[in-house]
């Protein structure tokens, strides 16, 4: 009696097991989430970094190609995470809402129903149950009673101070005890009789609820078991033509980069086949003119001839990385724009096939695509007109570091070795102050702890928080 309420129990179990699978499915969409995101973020900072790189050429578009392939398979995650919250969960919390009824005085409809139904078949076999009880009792004590009746009787028979008629009472009740045993047997056999004919239609009845209660689980059963096959279903990247379709075309990318082109495009750009701009005679001119700062820092206006620079202070110890001094005249400038000079900036030069190409990356890198070295020489004119203090005594406006910048803590993010003198060299970890903000072409001044101060790449630090 009773031991139905794990069936019932079942019922209650089976509403929370819906909230468990929807919390289960929910965290693997937050993981999908954050793994798309993920891959987004590693992809767009690696892309970054391997374009402005020293890398070039077919090997450098098949290192892009683990970038488009993180891009790809992050979309298909977040598709992944799409289907299961708006697929499966809302599937799984609509059919539990279809499913389970609560009631206003708390429980479920459904819990109520089979409790009612498992009570009501079990209430008559359940009153039969305990007469049969209370007549086994009635009929022990009955059996008790005569054993002691008797046990009495046994030993007034040698005892000689009883008189006949003690004995004769003795004997009455021994006889009394018998006749109740007989009566309480009689009585215990016939409920126990009639509680065996009530128990087919018992065992009928209570058959019938428990059968409409494993309708019901087998329900939930079933669903479940769909559900998890189309979250299966959603997961399973494998089976999605586009995700092969990513590694295919991975793999032809990286099937691509041929080092031969590679090294006969460096020769042909960067190496003896680039187009040349050899020194030549050049006339003075007195028209117009202007001052090329070291780093192409600030720049002048439009319709100036380039001249000398005449650099002084600190700046005349620190070979010029990126610009050489030059003196050129009005005349030839469209000669010099014309073709490429190895010994001038990017932006002095025209419009070079190597240059083309590169000009459609930003710079992120410490390296750039067609990277200037400067020369072995400096053209310092002593009468130039640019030199750090006109005849005014003001500031040459094209000098460096005309005003401060604020100053900026920042940290190193991977190791830099200085390429040049005026450069400098630190480990990922250490801590520096940034005087100044990154120039055109990447570049930040700063200041190292022990006061040496010089340049570094910019996208080698980030601000300390």
């Amino acid at each position: 009696v009773g031991n139905y309420k794990r069936t019932v129990k079942r019922i209650d179990d089976g509403h929370r097991l819906c909230n468990d699978l929807m919390n289960c499915i929910h965290e693997r969409a937050r993981i999908e989430k954050v793994y798309a995101q993920q891959l987004t973020e590693w992809a767009k900072r690696w892309k970054q970094l391997v374009e402005k790189g020293p890398q070039y050429g077919t090997v450098e578009r098949a290192w892009c190609a683990f970038m488009s392939e993180a891009e790809k398979v992050s979309e298909l995650h977040l598709e992944v995470k799409g289907s299961l919250m708006n697929e499966d969960f809302e599937k799984i919390k609509n059919w539990q809402k279809e499913a389970f009824h609560k009631q206003m005085m708390g429980g479920f409809k459904e819990t109520k129903e089979a409790e009612d139904g498992f009570r009501k078949a079990q209430k008559p076999w359940a009153k039969k149950l305990k007469e049969v009880e209370a007549a086994k009792k009635a009929y022990h004590a009955a059996c008790k009673e005569e054993k002691l009746a008797i046990s009495r009787e046994t030993n007034s028979k040698a005892d000689p101070a009883l008189n006949p008629e003690q004995l004769k009472k003795l004997q009455d009740k021994v006889e009394r005890s018998k006749q109740d045993v007989l009566k309480t047997k009689e009585k215990y056999e016939k409920s126990l009789k009639e509680l065996d004919n009530a128990t087919p239609q018992y065992m009928e009845n209570m058959e019938q609820v428990f059968e409409q209660c494993q309708q019901f689980e087998e329900k939930r059963l079933r669903f479940f078991r769909e559900v998890l096959l189309e979250v299966q279903k959603h997961l399973d990247l494998s089976n999605v033509a586009s995700y092969k379709n990513i590694y295919r075309e991975l793999e032809q990318n990286i099937k691509t980069a041929d080092a031969v082109e590679d090294l006969r495009w460096f020769r042909a750009n960067q190496g003896p086949g680039m187009s040349m701009n050899w020194p030549q005679f050049e006339e003075w001119s007195a028209d117009l003119n202007r001052t090329l700062s070291r780093r192409e820092k600030k720049k002048a206006s439009d319709g100036v001839t380039l001249t000398g620079i005449n650099q002084t202070g600190d700046q005349v110890s620190q070979p010029n990385k990126h610009s050489s001094s030059l003196s050129v005249q009005s005349n030839t400038v469209q000669s010099v724009q014309s073709s490429y000079n190895p010994f001038e900036d990017e932006e002095d030069t025209g419009s070079t096939v190597s240059e083309k190409e590169d000009n459609k990356i930003k710079n992120v890198s410490s390296y750039e695509k067609n990277q200037s070295y400067p020369t072995d020489w400096s053209d310092e004119e002593s009468n130039n007109p640019f030199s750090s203090t006109d005849a005014n005594g003001e500031t040459n406006p094209f000098d460096e570091d005309t005003s401060p910048a604020m100053e900026v803590r920042v940290r190193a993010l991977y190791d830099y070795e200085g390429q040049e003198q005026d450069e400098l060299s630190f480990k990922a970890g250490d801590e520096l102050t940034k005087m100044e903000n990154e120039d055109e072409q990447g570049w930040c001044k700063g200041r190292l702890d022990n006061g040496q101060v010089g340049l570094y790449p910019a996208n080698y630090v980030e601000p300390i928080q």
